[in-house]
Parts: C-alpha cells; sequence; structure tokens
C-alpha cells in the first residue's frame, strides 16, 4: 500500500500510535511505521487465504472525538472482523477534505459536510462524490460572543465583527446573517478566523464561530483575567444554528460514485459501513473507552477535552431515527434549500447524490444492535483546565 506524508496507517488487525507535531491540536503526524495488512487466520494453504479489503478514509479533521466511533471500530476489531484493512488518513488546515475524496486516486472514503459536497459537485471539474452514510443528525455550529456584546441572534452582526472560519465551514453563519437581511461587508465585517479562539477571547471579534464540541469548550477552559477562574457558560451569549433554521447537514461518509460503480465496491463499502456504525454505538455505550481511544491516536488535545468532545458528539448522531448512517429525506431538503438560499448552490442537486440501500443493508447485518439509540441520554462532564 502506498505511503504519502500525512498518512496514518491504521491496519485492522494492529493498533498504532499517532505522534502529535504542533501545539494547540492544530495537526498531527503519523508514526513512522509500515502499513500492515494482515489476512484473517485460517488453516488453508496461503494460496487460498482470502485477501482484505484495502481501502482508505479521509477524515474531516485531524484525529479527535468527533472521529472516535472510527477509532473504536479499529481498536475493537470490526474492521478486520468485516474484510477492512482500513487506512485513516487525517484532514487539517491545509487539507480540503470534498477536493480530496474527489481525485480519481483518492481515498474510497471521506468524511466532510454535506453543503461542502453539493459545491464541489457542480465544481470544475464537478466531483462525484455520493452521500453513502449520514452520521450525524445535528448540526454542531455556535456563534458565541460575551455577554455584554447583547449578541444574541444573527440580526445584531449589525455594524459588528463576525468571525467565521472559510473553506466552506462558514456557509450556517452566513446562510443565518442573509436570512436576516444582512450582507457581508456592508452590513457587518466578516473576519476570517484561525481554527481557535484566540480571537474571541483577545475581543478583537465581537462573534467568533465555533463549534459545540471543541472551540466552544476551548473558551471554558480558559482563565478570565478579571477572576482568575475559568469563564462560564453566564459569560457568554451562543446562538445555536439548529435554532436558526439554517442548520445543515454535517459530518457524513462519502465514496466517488466511479467507485462504486467497479465490481465489488458496493460489498466493500457495506461492510466498511457495518464496521463503523458498529464503532459509533460502541462510543455510546462506551464513551470512556472511546476518549481514550482518541488520546491514542497522538491528539495534542488533552484527554479533558476529548471527554468534553465525546459527550457533545454523541447527541449529534443519537438518537438516529432511520437507524444510523440512514438519511432523514427533510434534513437533506433543509440543507439543499438553505444552500440554495445562501447561493452555495443555485439549484438542487439531482437524486443520486445520496443513496440509503448501503447503510440499510450495513443496517440489515445488525439487527441485533441498537442501531437507534431512542434512549440516548446525553452524559455530564467536568470542564478541566486547558482541557488537560
Amino acid at each position: 500500500m502506498r505511503r504519502t506524508r500525512g498518512f496514518l496507517a491504521l491496519a485492522a488487525s494492529a493498533s498504532v500510535l499517532f505522534a502529535a507535531c504542533s501545539s494547540g491540536g492544530a495537526s498531527t503526524a503519523p508514526a513512522s511505521v509500515a502499513p500492515a495488512s494482515v489476512a484473517p487466520a485460517t488453516d488453508a494453504p496461503a494460496s487460498e487465504v482470502p485477501a482484505m479489503a484495502a481501502v482508505r478514509l479521509q477524515l474531516q479533521w485531524v484525529p479527535q472525538a468527533q472521529f472516535a466511533g472510527y477509532f473504536a471500530a479499529v481498536e475493537q476489531g470490526f474492521y478486520e472482523a468485516a474484510g477492512i484493512d482500513l487506512t485513516i488518513v487525517p484532514g487539517g488546515p491545509d487539507v480540503i477534505p470534498q477536493a480530496a475524496g474527489s481525485a480519481a486516486d483518492g481515498p474510497e472514503f471521506t468524511i466532510s459536510w454535506v453543503p461542502k459536497v453539493l459545491e464541489a459537485r457542480i465544481g470544475n471539474p464537478a466531483s462525484d462524490l455520493v452521500n453513502i452514510a449520514q452520521i450525524f443528525q445535528r448540526s454542531g455550529t455556535l456563534s458565541v460572543s460575551w455577554k455584554d456584546t447583547a449578541i444574541t441572534s444573527p440580526a445584531d452582526f449589525a455594524g459588528k465583527k463576525v468571525g467565521v472560519w472559510d473553506f466552506g465551514n462558514e456557509y450556517e453563519v452566513i446562510a443565518a446573517a442573509t436570512k436576516a437581511g444582512l450582507t457581508a461587508g456592508t452590513d457587518y465585517e466578516k473576519v476570517i478566523q484561525p481554527f481557535d479562539m484566540t480571537l474571541l477571547l483577545s475581543k478583537q471579534i465581537d462573534v467568533a464561530e465555533a463549534m459545540i464540541y471543541n472551540e466552544y469548550a476551548q473558551v471554558l477552559e480558559a482563565t478570565n483575567p478579571e477572576t482568575g477562574e475559568l469563564y462560564q457558560p453566564t459569560d457568554l451569549n451562543v446562538i445555536n444554528y439548529n435554532d436558526e433554521g439554517t442548520a445543515m447537514l454535517q459530518d457524513a461518509i462519502f465514496a466517488r460514485a466511479s467507485w462504486l460503480a467497479e465490481a465489488g465496491s458496493e460489498d466493500v463499502a457495506t461492510a466498511f459501513l457495518k464496521a463503523s456504525f458498529q464503532g459509533w454505538i460502541h462510543c455510546r455505550d462506551n464513551p470512556a473507552d472511546c476518549i481514550q481511544y482518541t488520546v491514542n491516536q497522538g491528539s495534542t488535545l488533552g484527554a479533558g477535552h476529548q471527554a468534553w468532545m465525546m459527550n457533545e458528539i454523541n447527541p449529534l448522531i443519537w438518537p438516529s431515527p432511520n437507524g444510523i448512517g440512514v438519511m432523514d429525506p427533510a434534513l437533506w431538503q433543509q440543507t439543499v434549500d438553505v444552500s440554495i438560499g445562501a447561493g452555495i448552490i443555485k439549484e438542487a442537486p439531482p437524486a443520486d447524490a445520496y443513496r440509503t440501500d448501503l447503510a440499510e443493508a450495513a443496517l440489515a447485518e445488525l439487527a441485533d444492535a441498537d442501531s437507534k439509540g431512542a434512549s440516548f441520554a446525553k452524559g455530564t462532564v467536568e470542564v478541566t483546565p486547558g482541557g488537560n
């Protein structure tokens, strides 16, 4: 299997440690180990040993609890049992996952947000990525400001410095501002913020984009210089885009239509989804395991931060009313409608932009598992200084 810079080889039959190479959780680098591919033990002659299906998974970001289900599927041996030899490819600030996944020689599976892929599908060249499993059922995007700014809705962005990320991460925020009748550059100043909360903490911007499972916690893990204590939720205003009507579907598993059309690929995809779903079910029921699995990947964010993240990721997935990975058509339509209204795309994508048959086939093989999590209840975690 080819190795390139940034690849994290996670063989289905062995655990591989990842080495961190930066501060603040911005990126990680792989340990210097060759990828392993070990066929299942069998008494059959070597020539008859069935080959493992070698596939790659492109992450949306660096290893963190946002992807704990896939790490769990490795650690628990679910991929190995499904005949999958997996290489996990980390993302990061210089990686556009939907672009990497669209390449003809790109990874077989890609984690990305739905509106980013909808935009890529009308690009030049156009992507043929297809949503084969919708993992997140809810959006994790927030806008966070200090209490004294009185920014409690997108309409309050008027005249303010509004921090957002780029590369398609800003769509929900911009869509909400547009819905409120505000235009960037005219009614408010759009500031591209780094992938942290430094500009908000230093009060260089009035409001910052944050994920509920990551950057929001970074504020709460910081010390208020006026009190010497950690910041509290009461110090902040929080806009949740699930409440604003501009939430869009986020983490999903995509595959190229051209790859899926190759002989045997649909069977491989079904096996991959089955193991991935098992991983996420394990993280729902055993979050402490998955926090440790994430720490094992070499993230420079501490165990305390990963515990917060795991506790916030699970509610984005569970409950999954149709079964984990199966698209809710209403949520798909909302994402399409918001994308059109915000000018991300001009018209609805074709019906084959997503498919549910592979996820449904995977769930059929997990009939004894609780794939909906109807009784799921969010836990509580203690904020730790610096996320340690």
